[in-house]
């Protein structure tokens, strides 16, 4: 299971550039993060992020997303640093692996019954409304307990068919796990910090 999870935007022009030049003048480094046949797929994630860094698949990204992070072990802010320099913005982290598994189950539940697949790249607008089920989703979780949250009550009336597609989730399947104050926070701090945003999100496990 992931400990933890992680939510980039993108900024290709950028990655056209610096991601593209530091592939070309460190291939060494990032030799040994790519498996099998690393040289092959080096090539190939070169030719990739030149076009666009947003064709890469989940397991490229990946292998450059250790690769930038593990020079800097030490230090989070300069790996993200790093990593933003050469177009990945990683905005937004969740920490802790009983976050991470209750986040992608409510992820699951939501794509199995809204008929969408939000895959490691996600379109922002799709991922926008999962959010706001997310936020109604814990928050019915919370009320429960005795809790009560703001940010819901103000998209109620906006997303009636979401609210109601999340109190039937609940009611089929809620407990304890859900009413934790800090999973709530994650879904208001994602939708915060990606409601106005148009490109797509990428979302890594690790």
């Amino acid at each position: 299971m992931a400990e933890e999870l992680f939510f980039i935007k993108t900024n290709p022009n950028i990655a056209k550039i610096n991601l593209y030049n530091k592939l070309c003048r460190d291939e060494e480094k990032i030799i040994g993060f790519l498996q099998p046949d690393a040289r092959a797929n080096l090539e190939i994630i070169k030719n990739k992020v030149k076009d666009s860094v947003e064709s890469l698949s989940k397991e490229e990204l990946s292998s450059i997303f250790q690769w930038l992070s593990s020079a800097y072990p030490a230090d989070r802010e300069e790996a993200k640093t790093q990593l933003f320099i050469h177009g990945l913005d990683l905005f937004y982290e969740i920490p802790k692996e009983q976050h991470v598994k209750t986040f992608q189950d409510i992820l699951a539940d939501y794509e199995k019954y809204s008929k969408r697949n939000l895959d490691f790249m996600i379109d922002a607008q799709n991922f926008n409304q999962f959010l706001i089920y997310g936020l109604f989703f814990t928050d019915i979780a919370l009320r429960e307990k005795g809790n009560d949250t703001v940010l819901s009550h103000y998209l109620k009336t906006d997303y009636p068919s979401l609210y109601t597609l999340a109190e039937e989730q609940f009611r089929a399947k809620g407990s304890d796990q859900y009413n934790d104050s800090d999973l709530h926070r994650y879904f208001g701090e994602l939708y915060d910090l990606t409601k106005f945003y148009k490109g797509p999100i990428i979302k890594l496990d690790q």
